[in-house]
């Protein structure tokens, strides 16, 4: 059931937000030099790397600088960037990755191989499902760059704080999958970003 509403909202989606996509592209194009997309690897379920798309909201290569960012103006982030992340409209093309199936609507937000790769056994429960869009973890946390903004060490700060307490919020949902569940998540998510 899960997966056929992926599927289904999905293409909705894809349809419905076509005319703002487009809208996006242009801005992000004429508002820095590269690609209007961001493409990534990313840890799926059973450990499978996949290439998670976003629209582009950094300067080329900034990715080298660091894979976190950290406060509200990140000198790495775009004009536009700024404006696409704070509506969480960069990760209008992962609706690509729902209908592929490497991701579903809901789900732990997947990781790049570096932070997966220091799970225990444990955490490693959250590869047996579909990473996600958004989850309980995105909604507690989405003001997470400015909560590393404030600390000494960002890096260390996101390994031994906030990525256990993200699993940990993962597992409510991984322990029960259910339909009401991902309606849920998505209805409090769409929520959050127009408050």
């Amino acid at each position: 059931m899960i997966r056929f509403c992926d599927i289904l909202f999905s293409c909705i989606g894809i349809i419905l937000f076509s005319p703002l996509v487009f809208i996006l592209a242009v801005w992000i194009k004429l508002d820095s030099k590269g690609p209007v997309f961001y493409k990534q690897q990313r840890v799926g379920i059973a450990g499978v790397d996949f290439s998670l798309f976003k629209f582009r909201s950094m300067h080329l290569d900034s990715d080298k600088k660091g894979l976190i960012t950290v406060g509200t103006r990140d000198p790495r982030v775009t004009y536009s960037g700024f404006f696409i992340r704070k509506y969480k409209l960069d990760e209008l093309p992962q609706l690509i990755n729902v209908f592929l199936g490497e991701m579903s609507l809901v789900g732990p937000r997947p990781e790049v191989r570096k932070y997966v790769d220091l799970y225990d056994e444990q955490q490693k429960v959250i590869l047996s499902v579909r990473p996600g869009i958004t989850d309980y973890a995105s909604i507690a946390f989405r003001n997470e760059n400015e909560l590393l903004s404030n600390v000494s060490d960002p890096e260390q700060y996101y390994i031994n704080v906030l990525m256990p307490e993200k699993i940990r919020l993962n597992m409510v949902y991984i322990q029960n999958p259910n339909i009401i569940q991902y309606c849920k998540i998505i209805a409090i998510t769409i929520t959050r970003i127009f408050k």
